[in-house]
């Protein structure tokens, strides 16, 4: 790569920009947290099929609930239902009314969960587009990624339209074959610049999708000096974010320092009330007071933990509350600030069926106080229906803050906790 290479020199400015797609979404911790969920939620969706009690309906079903988890994943996902959402009059896409395409839908979703190699992923895409089914096609990709993001590039149309705009190629919506086509051509670009883009192809993707939906403009392909200058200053005013851009990034950055916070206040409680702490794996290292989220906490979960089935989620439980003498879990705390609660579930789902969880008092979701209706909401999905055996409970942010200084000081046990929380279902 040559140091003049127009493409280098917009994909540094690119990884170095805050409010980027590479700062703002691939390196965010949230992002690393749903692979897992995301790959449970596909596996529900393949039971329900293959069982044939998915139904007919998108809203409510198991598809909903994990579409819509992708759907959350910053502003390059936004969208991403809108593929799966039934549309009567065109009756497409055409994998609700049609048992046969269902199945053929859930076979590819099982192939890919099962698979670990390119081939079988490529094949299992091609078997699904031999179908032609109506309304079907390439934004199953987003599912696709989550399961394999080293083969599989995420899909919208300003991803299409940012790789149109870097190679000059005329790649179109809608048709496996020309995402296919596109996926070659992405990875070939991946290839050229993999020292500053990663095997993940989440970043590239996301590379194209900011130049796509014009946060940066591609630079010109013909040599063109004016063009070139061109270029450079609207890639210089791209550091200069909109108003409205620039709030949504704080109210973003806010909610992770209020997550932290209450990370924070849950690590403290548990040590005051003479538990051994685990913070989340990804979340240690967050600065908070005056050193990091993980200091006087647990540097590894005991082996019966983490030899368990389900452990690698486990290990990304926002705060795990211990046993001093026993190491077994006594409380789990998923920080549900603003983001969807599906993962937090799901890995409350691991730990609770892993086998570790006889010792268990309690599993909290924690919230802010005005989240209680759209949590119970949530949680009254079908998708969510082994979780009333669970018996979540609900804390909310302003019963924790108003009382957890009290039970620092006279509490001892988890009676306090479970008084000043709430049953969900």
């Amino acid at each position: 790569m040559a140091l003049s290479d127009p493409v280098l020199t917009l994909i540094r400015k690119w990884r170095d920009d805050p409010n980027g797609t590479y700062q703002n979404w691939f390196l965010w911790d949230e992002r690393l947290k749903n692979f897992r969920s995301i790959r449970r939620g596909i596996q529900q969706v393949v039971a329900e099929i293959s069982q044939d009690v998915f139904g007919n309906v998108y809203r409510g079903s198991s598809l909903e609930t994990v579409v819509g988890s992708i759907a959350e994943q910053r502003q390059i996902f936004k969208g991403a239902d809108h593929a799966f959402l039934w549309k009567p009059k065109l009756r497409i896409p055409d994998i609700y009314e049609n048992a046969e395409n269902q199945k053929a839908f859930g076979r590819l979703l099982d192939t890919c969960v099962c698979c670990t190699g390119e081939r079988d992923v490529l094949e299992a895409i091609r078997q699904i587009e031999s179908r032609r089914i109506k309304g079907l096609g390439p934004a199953v990709a987003n599912l696709l990624y989550f399961l394999h993001p080293t083969i599989v590039s995420p899909f919208n149309t300003a991803i299409v339209k940012g790789y149109n705009m870097l190679t000059g190629a005329k790649a179109k919506l809608g048709r496996w074959d020309e995402y296919l086509a596109m996926r070659e051509g992405i990875l070939a670009m991946n290839d050229k610049y993999r020292d500053v883009l990663s095997n993940d192809m989440g970043a590239v993707a996301g590379l194209l999708y900011d130049v796509g939906s014009g946060r940066y403009a591609a630079p010109p392909r013909d040599g063109d000096r004016a063009a070139q200058a061109a270029w450079e200053e609207d890639l210089a005013r791209v550091r200069s974010e909109s108003a409205q851009f620039a709030k949504a990034l704080a109210a973003g950055r806010e909610g992770d320092e209020t997550h932290t916070e209450v990370q924070g206040w849950l690590r403290d409680l548990g040590t005051a009330l003479g538990f051994s702490v685990w913070v989340a794996a990804n979340d240690r290292g967050r600065s908070f007071g005056q050193g990091r989220l993980g200091d006087g906490c647990l540097e590894g979960l005991p082996a019966a933990i983490a030899d368990a089935p389900g452990a690698e989620a486990v290990r990304l439980i926002d705060v795990l509350w211990l046993d001093r003498s026993t190491g077994h879990i006594v409380a789990a705390y998923e920080v549900e600030h603003s983001t969807s609660i599906y993962s937090g579930i799901v890995r409350m789902l691991d730990l609770a069926l892993g086998g570790q969880a006889h010792a268990l008092e309690g599993l909290f979701l924690v919230a802010p106080d005005g989240r209680e209706p759209e949590v119970k909401a949530q949680l009254a999905r079908p998708a969510f229906s082994r979780v009333a055996d669970l018996k979540v409970r609900y804390l909310p942010y302003g019963e924790l803050k108003a009382h957890r200084e009290s039970i620092t000081r006279f509490g001892s046990g988890m009676k306090a906790i479970q008084a000043i929380s709430r049953e969900l279902l």
